[in-house]
């Protein structure tokens, strides 16, 4: 395995002095730098632990592409005048505490937490203007898919990949003749399509993950109310693994098993509870656009009903968890335009 590290990007301001960055250009920096701090002590930890050399090098490499983001990151906002957003830091995480998690689950955090931040770089891409910008958003998804493919491939070599469900091949193009293909409360309701299954079954692996990560920030939160939030959030990946699952069971198709027997008994807590809410709080946004995605590829309405049902669970989950972290004094806030009004009252 070679190390994955993007290329630093060099910045051309000087060749187009008057080129300040837009609206997109900044808050997709700034959530990107955010994200990564946060992965940094995450990382930083599981390298303290793994055992496994082959999934250290994966482990290894994460960190070093992540270390590296940072530092491209925060010489465009030097550049800029930009305040150096303080994410998170080695305050975050205890590198002595005991191990929280197998060595099989850093594999399985990878690609939950690698797919979504291949979402933001990807959307990000076709909005960047400056040239400097844009290239960096381009070889940073190159660079993750590359993390992704090794993480893909060592969990193949090591037994632990589960394949999504096979289907029989078509034997001839065919066209959708009758209204009830779109059913699914009542009559005859039709097989699950290709894509169906294919955002059903990445979504109820993205909430295995999900789950189990819970189960361990569950044992270790010290603050009451947000242990109450993640049991809250547990109970929901619960239901939607169930029903998503569901609709395999119908169709006599596989699911991914669950991961819970990866966390392990430590109740020590690795990271802060800054840290640990704010995780859930993005990868429960992402889960938002991972249903949409979904919901946009079905045309049963049964199945619409039930991501519209998820998305208004997440979404929930989301403001509530919000509403802690801004009663905390955590939250930092994003870059944001000018207030009008409030200028006017000046």
């Amino acid at each position: 395995m070679v190390t994955i590290k993007p290329t630093k990007i060099e910045t051309i301001k000087a060749k187009n002095s008057n080129e300040k960055l837009t609206a997109a250009e900044m808050g997709k920096l700034w959530a990107t730098y955010t994200g990564n701090t946060m992965a940094k002590c995450v990382l930083t930890y599981f390298l303290k632990h793994v055992e496994d050399q082959d999934i250290k090098k994966v482990v290894k490499n994460a960190l070093t592409l992540c270390e590296t983001l940072i530092e491209n990151i925060k010489e465009i906002f030097i550049q800029e005048d930009f305040p150096i957003p303080i994410g998170f830091t080695k305050e975050d995480v205890d590198l002595g505490a005991p191990r929280l998690f197998s060595d099989e689950f850093y594999l399985h955090y990878l690609r939950y937490t690698s797919k979504a931040g291949m979402s933001i770089y990807n959307i990000a891409i076709p909005l960047m203007v400056r040239e400097d910008v844009r290239e960096f958003f381009i070889n940073t998804l190159h660079s993750t898919v590359k993390l992704i493919t090794e993480v893909n491939d060592v969990l193949k070599s090591k037994g632990f990949l589960v394949k999504p469900p096979v289907i029989p091949t078509p034997k001839r193009v065919d066209f959708v003749k009758q209204q009830n293909y779109l059913s699914g409360f009542f009559g005859e309701i039709r097989p699950l399509h290709a894509l169906e299954i294919a955002h059903l079954y990445d979504n109820i692996e993205n909430n295995i993950a999900s789950k189990s990560l819970l189960i361990s920030f569950i044992q270790v939160a010290k603050t009451d109310r947000i242990q109450r939030l993640f049991i809250r959030g547990k109970e929901i990946m619960n239901k939607h693994i169930e029903t998503c699952s569901q609709q395999f069971t119908k169709e006599n198709l596989p699911s991914p098993p669950l991961l819970d027997d990866l966390v392990t008994t430590s109740t020590i807590p690795p990271f802060s509870d800054k840290l640990m809410l704010w995780h859930k709080i993005d990868m429960f946004s992402m889960k938002i656009r991972s249903y949409a995605n979904g919901a946009s590829l079905n045309v049963r309405r049964d199945i619409g009903a039930m991501y519209g049902k998820f998305l208004m669970d997440v979404s929930l989950f989301v403001e509530d968890a919000a509403n802690i972290m801004i009663d905390q004094g955590w939250m930092e806030q994003p870059p944001a335009a000018i207030d009008r009004r409030k200028l006017a009252q000046k």
